[in-house]
C-alpha cells in the first residue's frame, strides 16, 4: 500500500494541491466560484478538496459517512469551523435535510472519486438536482472501472495485489479468490467491483436523469498522479477518447461538469 493512503495529513495535502492545480481551474472555465459561493462535497474524505475551496473564500459543507474522517477534517480545518465557513456532517447524503442539515441549496456540488462507490447512482443524480441553485453545477472526477487500477488496487496491502493492473476485470469468482488468498479487504473491493462505472454508463445516467454536460475532460494520466508519483498529467489521446468502451481501459480519470437541463 502506498504511504500517502495511510498518512491522513499527507493525503489531505496531496488532494489540496490537486484541487488547486487541476480541479478548480477546470471548473472556473465555466463558472465563477469564490466569496459568496456555496459548495457541497459529497464523500469529503480527509478534507483536502474542501480546504482548497475554502482558500477561495467559499462557504463549504462536507458530508462524509466515516465519522473518523469527519473528525480529522474538523481538527485540520478548525479555524474555518470556528468562523462558520465550514460545516462537516457524518451522514448519509440521502438522510440529509437540505434546509436543516445542509443550510440550503448550493452553487457547486463536488464528487471526487466518489460516484464509483455509490449504489443506485441514478438515485443520487436525481437527489442532487434538489440541492442545486438555479444555475448550480456538479463536478465529477472518477476512474472508469476498466482502467488499469479501476478496482482501487492501491488500497491492497500486498506488493503484487496493489500494483498489478487490470486483474480486477477477471471473472468475479477468480478475482474474489485472489483477494481472499492474499488477505486483502475483500468486502470493500468487491463492493467497488459492483459499483464501478464506465464513461458510457456515466453519460447515460446523466442524460436519463436530465443533465447536460457543460465540460468534459478525459485523462490518459490522472492529474493526481503528479503529486502521488511525479507523473505529468496528460490528456487522453484524441484517437482513444473517440472510441467508446475501448477508451475506458486507458483513461485513468474522467472530469465532468454537469448542470440540470432546463425544463
Amino acid at each position: 500500500m502506498f504511504e500517502f493512503h495511510t498518512n491522513r495529513h499527507a493525503y489531505h495535502e496531496l488532494l489540496h494541491r490537486n484541487a488547486i492545480e487541476h480541479i478548480i481551474p477546470f471548473i472556473q472555465k465555466e463558472m465563477i466560484i469564490g466569496p459568496g459561493s456555496r459548495v457541497l462535497e459529497i464523500g469529503s474524505g480527509d478534507g483536502g478538496n474542501i480546504s482548497a475551496f475554502l482558500t477561495l473564500g467559499c462557504s463549504v459543507v462536507g458530508v462524509e459517512l466515516d465519522p473518523n474522517l469527519v473528525e480529522f477534517t474538523k481538527q485540520k480545518l478548525d479555524s474555518y469551523i470556528s468562523s462558520e465557513k465550514l460545516v462537516m456532517l457524518s451522514k448519509d447524503i440521502y438522510d440529509a435535510d437540505i434546509e436543516n442539515d445542509l443550510g440550503g441549496k448550493f452553487d457547486l456540488i463536488i464528487l471526487k472519486d466518489v460516484i464509483e462507490h455509490i449504489h443506485d447512482q441514478p438515485k443520487l443524480f436525481r437527489r442532487m438536482k434538489e440541492m442545486l441553485n438555479e444555475r448550480g453545477m456538479i463536478f465529477f472526477g472518477f476512474p472508469p472501472w476498466q482502467m488499469p487500477y479501476g478496482g482501487h488496487q492501491q488500497i491492497c496491502r500486498g506488493t503484487l495485489t496493489s500494483k498489478m493492473p487490470w486483474y480486477h476485470l477477471l471473472p468475479r469468482s477468480w478475482y474474489k479468490r485472489i483477494l481472499e488468498k492474499n488477505n486483502e479487504p475483500v468486502e470493500v473491493l468487491m463492493e467497488i467491483r459492483d459499483t464501478g462505472i464506465s464513461i458510457e454508463r456515466f453519460e447515460k445516467i446523466a442524460k436519463d436523469t436530465g443533465y447536460q454536460t457543460v465540460k468534459k475532460q478525459l485523462w490518459l494520466v490522472n492529474p493526481v498522479y503528479e503529486n502521488k508519483f511525479g507523473f505529468r498529467a496528460r490528456r487522453q489521446l484524441p484517437i482513444l477518447r473517440s472510441i467508446p468502451w475501448l477508451r475506458n481501459f486507458f483513461t485513468t480519470c474522467a472530469y465532468y461538469l454537469l448542470k440540470p437541463m432546463q425544463a
